[in-house]
């Protein structure tokens, strides 16, 4: 049987009379993006096309790790005890990462980039170049002393950030996510209510198509395990989806694989048999972040702190006999 989750609170609204379905992609961050909407009459959809790819194009300038001109990249290679003023974009998304960091003990670490290169999933010596080997301890260890020593620091009021020397930002789980935001908000704006915008396989939803059909997702399976946890499907009608998944970059490490999900605590890959977490949540920003925060915490830590905040969030465990799969009581609402 095909599960099926729907929102519990859905607007019945149709889209305006006369519009059309458009559909428009491009690329940022690295990937490709996409959005499906209902064109309301009059709209002009190139011009929707080119104010998606300008959104999506300054959260690159401000938040990229690739990007050595980038606000992200210039607050790294800042001085010790230097603040830094922060635009909209880039404070939000800092606010939000620093807020998870602290209420997950520190399983979710937006300032973890250096551990993050260290392991080869940075932007320079890359795990799958020549050459590449795994830290030994003793790196490691060095790694989470100095991450002790320098914790940056969000004047909210100002909205500043203090770079207190070393730190490095790598918001790679939680910016693409909000770049999903943006799109959406951006729509939003101009007057398109009804879409689904994706991102590098992030995705929000909202409204419904012409015929009165919700937005229908497939979620996300585990792909080497036969495609294991695939087939259900998700109304996005005002949610945000986003998964974490342990077969989308690793390397093997003896008999262990290296997955690019790191436990900032331990400072080696995650080892607690997740192989994906996947989150509804109303923003996309939340869902990126907290399917992260999920993967590190673990099948029960995590499901716990899911519970505790009311979190919809499914658990793909890999296990002898295959994967085994554990939801939210929050998930567990939505089925249908």
């Amino acid at each position: 049987m095909r599960e099926v989750l729907v929102p519990l609170e859905v607007d019945m609204a149709l889209p305006p009379g006369g519009s059309t379905l458009y559909t428009t992609s491009g690329t940022a961050m690295g990937t490709g993006w996409s959005a499906r909407l209902m064109l309301p009459p009059g709209a002009d959809g190139a011009a929707l096309t080119l104010a998606l790819q300008r959104e999506l194009d300054e959260i690159v300038a401000q938040m990229s790790h690739w990007e050595p001109d980038s606000l992200l990249s210039r607050y790294n290679a800042a001085p010790a005890g230097s603040w830094h003023d922060l635009p909209p974009q880039f404070f939000d998304v800092a606010d939000y990462a620093l807020r998870v960091h602290q209420d997950s003990g520190g399983a979710y670490d937006p300032a973890g980039g250096q551990l993050v290169n260290l392991w080869g999933f940075g932007a320079t010596r890359r795990y799958d170049q020549a050459g590449f080997y795994a830290p030994d301890a003793a790196a490691i260890g060095a790694v989470l002393a100095q991450r002790g020593a320098s914790q940056p620091v969000l004047d909210r009021a100002t909205r500043r950030l203090l770079q207190p020397g070393g730190a490095l930002l790598d918001f790679s789980s939680v910016a693409k996510g909000y770049a999903v935001d943006c799109m959406a908000r951006c729509l939003e704006q101009r007057s398109v209510r009804h879409y689904v915008v994706e991102a590098g396989g992030e995705l929000r939803g909202a409204g419904a198509k012409a015929n009165g059909e919700p937005w229908w997702v497939e979620i996300e399976g585990v792909p080497d395990a036969d495609g294991a946890g695939a087939g259900a499907v998700v109304a996005l009608h005002g949610l945000a989806i986003a998964t974490s998944g342990d077969y989308r970059r690793y390397f093997q490490h003896g008999a262990r694989r290296a997955a690019h999900t790191l436990d900032p605590r331990s400072g080696y890959p995650v080892a607690n048999g997740v192989a994906s977490v996947t989150v509804l949540a109303p923003t996309c920003m939340a869902a990126d972040a907290l399917s992260t925060a999920l993967t590190v915490l673990g099948p029960a830590d995590g499901l716990a702190f899911a519970e505790a905040r009311g979190i919809a969030a499914r658990f793909l465990v890999r296990a002898p006999g295959g994967l085994l799969e554990t939801t939210s009581s929050d998930w567990g609402a939505l089925l249908q």
